[in-house]
């Protein structure tokens, strides 16, 4: 299987879009071959995704595909990558009606990749 690393936040809002490019561009200019995917149906960020990475941004989203079809995609579309960095969706914990389905931690569980956790400070003391 392909190496592969999902970038989630705690919310919405705390980076993990300029985290993920960021990764996503870095690992591109290394000459790396980035498959560049997002969790749930987001359209924009996948346009950037595609533009730095040179290939096509794919949607993993556990609650329309299904965990057969998240698996089955990925597995169909990450095998010529070197690594795939998957941005996640909003918090690391937020799904569908308070339930994991379609989190990024759901997809990450599903294909048993690790987490980059992108954490907002500001605000907090030491």
């Amino acid at each position: 299987m392909t190496k592969a690393i999902l970038i989630a936040g705690t919310h919405s809002g705390v980076g993990k879009t300029t985290v993920a490019m960021g990764i996503m561009a870095a690992l591109t200019k290394r000459n790396q071959k980035v498959q560049p995917y997002k969790v749930g149906p987001d359209y924009i960020d996948p346009t950037h995704h595609t533009a730095i990475c040179n290939t096509p941004s794919r949607n993993l989203d556990t609650y329309m595909m299904g965990i057969d079809g998240v698996r089955e995609t990925f597995a169909r579309t990450s095998g010529d990558a070197d690594i795939a960095v998957i941005e996640g969706v909003m918090g690391l914990f937020d799904g569908v009606d308070s339930t994991e389905i379609a989190s990024s931690a759901h997809v990450a569980k599903t294909l048993d990749i690790p987490v980059i956790l992108v954490i907002n400070v500001h605000g907090m003391s030491r």
